[in-house]
């Protein structure tokens, strides 16, 4: 069997559609329809299903994925690396959330990046859930972070820690709504008071509320930027209040920068997942830094 049809295959099978799959193999669409077309006239099976948009792969096609993928990926890594032994260094590629990436898993995994031959060069990525598993599943990236546990046999997921959210402000604004009455059963009243946040929809108060208080916030937001990091240096500035992780703000919280307005009896918590394409923890490099930060994150919890 051709391996270029299996490549061929295997793009489709991560994009979902023969277009997303010509773009990442450099060839136009109607030759990877042809190769897909081969490959099923050579197998004696339909490997896809085609649909309005994109592809849906069928049994076959998901069997023969499963089978496949981790072998090529491992070709792909022999042919991008070289076969010189002194080429002992591989090269990581991470994608995850741009804060807790940025906070947690680099400064864990560049410990794995010295020269005592036994390390690997580092290239990270920054995204939200669905761009760093697509990015993941096409192969652009070796290992993944996720707040979102993928579905199929493609991508393996396994829990790597949970984080846990607060409710702050800077102490004049907890000042007004009386933070020292607040239980977890009050809900404080927003309309009057700013809030800060990383999108328009409100993820993280509304994700909060609905948790603590079983209700929507009736708000919208008054800063809205897309960097947690950011959330938190506006709330130090008395700029609203915001729902952030207790990791993240732990030291702002520790000096009295901003204060926690509520203490939830059952806080609310997100999980982060770590993802790999299946097959590939037999890559050692993969491997090393997937157990580096599931140890790591023993001590993040």
């Amino acid at each position: 069997m051709d391996l270029a049809l299996l490549r061929t295959f295997v793009t489709v099978h991560r994009a979902g559609s023969f277009t997303r799959a010509a773009a990442l193999l450099g060839l136009s669409q109607p030759a990877v329809t042809s190769q897909i077309r081969t490959l099923e006239r050579q197998l004696g099976r339909p490997l896809f299903l085609r649909q309005a948009r994109g592809v849906t792969p069928t049994t076959m096609g998901d069997e023969l994925a499963h089978k496949a993928a981790p072998h090529l990926d491992a070709l792909v890594e022999i042919a991008e690396t070289g076969l010189d032994e002194d080429s002992s260094v591989r090269t990581l590629h991470l994608a995850g959330p741009p804060e807790f990436t940025a906070e947690r898993a680099l400064p864990a995994l560049t410990e794995l990046t010295g020269d005592d031959g036994q390390g690997f060069a580092l290239r990270a990525s920054f995204g939200n859930a669905e761009e760093t598993l697509e990015g993941l599943a096409a192969g652009h990236h070796d290992l993944a972070i996720s707040t979102a546990r993928p579905r199929g046999s493609l991508l393996t997921a396994t829990p790597l820690c949970d984080e846990e959210h607060v409710l702050v402000a800077a102490p004049r604004w907890a000042d007004r709504l009386g933070s020292g009455s607040l239980r977890h059963q009050d809900e404080p009243t927003l309309e009057n008071f700013p809030v800060v946040e990383v999108h328009e929809s409100l993820p993280f108060v509304a994700r909060y509320w609905a948790s603590v208080f079983d209700s929507r916030p009736a708000t919208s937001g008054t800063v809205i930027v897309p960097d947690l990091r950011a959330v938190l240096a506006c709330a130090t500035t008395g700029a609203g209040l915001a729902v952030l992780p207790r990791y993240l703000c732990a030291p702002a919280l520790a000096r009295g920068d901003v204060v926690a307005l509520t203490e939830p009896a059952v806080p609310p918590l997100r999980t982060y997942f770590l993802v790999v394409r299946t097959g590939t923890l037999a890559m050692p490099h993969i491997a090393r830094a997937h157990e580096w930060l599931m140890r790591a994150a023993i001590d993040w919890s």
